[in-house]
């Protein structure tokens, strides 16, 4: 069983193949409803659901259960939530840009603009020599 991706924001698309699974069947987990694995490829012997993560998922590690072939098969800390959209320092969970993230971006600009102007100051002075 192959959860693809193995770290997942909330809201997110999680898709498991599941190797052996020649008839289909169903998953399961605690942060997703039970969803249909249907067999995918020539033979077969492969088979894949997506689900989607709950807004509601509380950040963890996660397992998934599969019922295929009369067979039950439980795969511990199958996938990570993490808490938001993966982005920022740390995986940030708000959308848009913060107080930290306006201060840092104008700092970056600030040394832009002043190391522009310094070597454009320097540029000049060697022209005049």
């Amino acid at each position: 069983m192959v959860p693809m991706p193995g770290v997942i924001a909330r809201g997110g698309q999680l898709v498991v193949t599941i190797d052996g699974c020649r008839d289909g069947g169903t998953m399961s987990s605690n942060v997703f409803s039970r969803a249909t694995v249907r067999p995918f490829d020539e033979d077969g012997e492969r088979a894949q659901g997506v689900v989607t993560i709950r807004d509601d998922a509380r950040p963890g590690t996660y397992d998934i259960t599969v019922d295929c072939n009369g067979r039950r098969l439980t795969r511990p800390a199958a996938f990570t939530v993490v808490g938001g959209v993966r982005g920022g320092v740390g995986g940030g969970v708000t959308t848009g840009a913060t107080p930290a993230d306006m201060a840092i971006g104008g700092g970056l600009m600030a040394a832009g603009a002043v190391g522009g102007g310094v070597l454009w100051m320097r540029r000049r002075s060697d022209k005049r020599s």
